[in-house]
Formats: structure tokens, sequence, C-alpha cells
């Protein structure tokens, strides 16, 4: 396995902004992988998804057991169980499984996944028979394949079967216009939340995609933001989600007066070009919003669903996200959080002023895209993380 540090000299020589013969800067680009389809991804992972609480179990013993074959694969960043904890004991109809099944459905179709398999039990409400997966996409339920010990067997050896074609990717110079970053904040990133902004805007300059969300840490700054609508009609839908909130859920008064200015400027400061429903399909480019809780887990699993390939964290005491099957930057706001937890982070963003530490931000974030690991991805974490919303109060 690759350390950081060859990670990084791999992905300088062939990611970021470079310059013509006229002396011109050349239009940013990384090492990504293209998809047959088109889609570009940042990591090549195979995944085991479940349709319901009662098979994650199940899909754990297949990803670990099958890690092992995996590192055979050099081309293949692993094997990745995302479980989560519902799907049976719910209403067949409504926002709870909508949600869920929008949210399957856009990890099952993310292009940092080369393939997949899907796990249930058999008699869950999520019934795999609901959801859209990809054209091929094995599937299997405990109960149909006569219990747990036989559905990981067979498990492990369609994921033997699949490794040899997803190792066959190779990394390619795209442009950035095809990377789509998702930012978050646990909460104490604020002093952070500036630079990340700037960095956002250099992204969108370049014509990628910033994914801003965490409706309830923007309440009250909305307004930042509906006057930087491109037009009415992108404007209106944020208005009616803050409207959701207020009689569905409720939303908190501001633990700091300026927090949500603060949790607004990681989107910088560029044109707000589209709002989206959690775990939508994010089709445009520019900084678009998404209605998301504020928990980062929660917020960057709508995110990622939507079609988010890097992730950005800004964090005053951690701990490191993971983000699989995306690699998860974890930004520190402040010296004391980088310093208490120096093996967590990425960056110290409080080194800096935030037009100088958004330029740092953007290249590390290229470098990332192209194949340099994050601190997340060394020390593990990702697989519990996968947290699709259950409606209610995860601020």
């Amino acid at each position: 396995m690759k350390t950081r540090r060859e990670d990084v000299a791999v992905a300088r020589a062939g990611a970021g902004p470079r310059e013509h013969e006229s002396g011109e800067a050349a239009p940013a680009t990384f090492q990504g992988i293209v998809r047959p389809d088109g889609r570009v991804g940042t990591r090549n992972h195979i995944g085991i998804l479940t349709s319901v609480n009662c098979s994650a179990t199940v899909a754990k013993m297949i990803a670990s057991r099958s890690a092992a074959l995996a590192e055979e694969f050099p081309n293949v960043d692993g094997v990745v169980a995302l479980t989560h904890g519902t799907g049976c004991g719910m209403a067949a109809d409504g926002d709870g499984i909508r949600l869920l099944r929008r949210t399957l459905n856009g990890y099952a179709r993310h292009p940092n996944f080369a393939a997949l398999l899907v796990v249930g039990l058999g008699c869950e409400v999520a019934q795999l028979t609901g959801f859209d997966l990809p054209e091929g996409t094995p599937t299997m339920t405990i109960q149909g394949m006569g219990g747990t010990a036989a559905t990981v067997r067979h498990g492990v050896e369609l994921v033997r079967e699949l490794l040899p074609e997803a190792d066959r990717v190779e990394r390619t110079p795209v442009p950035v216009s095809e990377l789509v970053l998702g930012l978050a904040d646990t909460g104490t990133g604020g002093p952070a939340n500036p630079a990340l902004g700037a960095a956002a805007d250099l992204l969108v300059r370049h014509g990628g995609t910033a994914v801003l969300a965490g409706t309830p840490q923007v309440y009250a700054a909305e307004h930042l933001l509906t006057r930087r609508a491109a037009a009415p009609a992108v404007a209106e839908p944020l208005a009616d989600r803050i409207h959701w909130w207020e009689r569905h859920v409720g939303l908190p008064s501001p633990s700091e007066p300026d927090a949500p200015e603060r949790a607004v400027a990681k989107g910088g400061t560029s044109p707000l070009t589209a709002v989206h429903e959690y775990a939508e399909p994010v089709t445009g480019r520019g900084l678009v919003f998404m209605d998301t809780p504020g928990q980062v887990a929660v917020s960057a699993t709508g995110q990622i669903a939507g079609g988010a390939t890097v992730m950005c964290v800004t964090t005053g005491g951690g701990p490191a996200d993971g983000c699989r099957p995306v690699p998860g930057l974890n930004l520190a706001a402040t010296p004391e959080a980088y310093r208490a937890m120096a093996e967590d982070m990425d960056l110290d963003v409080s080194a800096g002023d935030a037009a100088m530490m958004g330029e740092r931000i953007f290249r590390l974030v290229l470098e990332v895209a192209s194949g340099r690991r994050t601190a997340g991805e060394e020390l593990g974490p990702g697989d519990e993380e996968f947290a699709p919303w259950q409606i209610g109060a995860v601020m």
C-alpha cells in the first residue's frame, strides 16, 4: 500500500493548474477515473450496499472476508460495506422510505464504485425491488440464499468475480469541471469556513461544483444565499425547505450570533445556481445548496448520494470523519485543534488568511481527487459514517 508521501508525489505530477507555453494559466485538471458512461470518480471501490439494518452484519462479513482478496488488485481502493439502521420497521410510503431509496440509489450509481452488490433480508419494508439499481447489479437476500453463512460465501465469491474488472481502471487527466466538492462543518469549524469558501470559489471558477449543505446551520442567514441566487426560481426552493423545517421539525436558535453567517461562508461568494432536496442528484455546476441536517455524517451521506466525489469538513475538535467511498479532508479550524489531533487532520487552516488558505485547500483537493490518501483514509474510518437521514431533528 502506498504511503501518503508517495501518493502526493504521484498526485502532484498529474493534477492542478499548469501554464501554456505562452505563460497563461491552463484550466485546472486532476487525475480522475472515467467510467464507461462518462461519469468521473476519484476512488475505485467495490460496494456492499444494504437495503435494511437486518443485513448489516452479513454485509460487513462479506467486506471483511473480501479484504485480503482486494489487496491483490492494486487499482482497487477497497471493499466497502455500507450499513444503516432502518429499512425494516418503517412506513411503506412517505418521506422516510423515499429518502432511503433515493440515498441508496445515489450510492449505487456513484462513480467511486467500480461495482457493487446489494444485500437484503427478504421480508423488509424496503424491498430490493423498490430500488433503481444499475442494470446487472447482483442482489441477494439472506432468506433467499438459505441463511447467513450461505449469503456470506456467495457474496465473497461475487466480489472475487468483480475484482479483476474493477482493477482495469486507469487514472487520466480530466478538467476540474468534473469534480463535485461537498462542504461540511462539525459545528466547531466556523473559523475555517471563509478559507473553505475561498477554495469553493476557486473550484467554481474552474467550472467545478461545490455543494453547500446543512439547513439548520444556515438558518437565519439564508438571505445571504437567496440574494445570490442566479434566478428567482433558485431562491424559492430554499425558502420552501426552510419553511418545511419550521413546520415539520423545528429549527434551533443559533448557538452564537454569527454562527449562521459562518456556516454560509464555507460556500464562498459564487452565485447560487440550484437547490436540491436531500440525496437528489446534483446535475448542474457552480455553487448549489442541498437540504440536509447539520450533523456531519448525515449531511455528507446526502451530498455523496447526490454525487459529491470529494468532501471537505471543517472542525475545531475532530473526530476525523471518513466518507467512504469518497475521500474526506479534515480541516482544523484552530491551531489547538490541529495540535490536539494532528494525525487526524489534513491541514491546519488557521495558519494564514482566507485567500491563501483557500488556494492551499484547492490544491490539496486536486491532489486528493488524483489519488492522494487523506488522514481519514490512512486511519480507516468511513464505514460507520454512512448515515441516511431518518426524518427528524438531526441538527
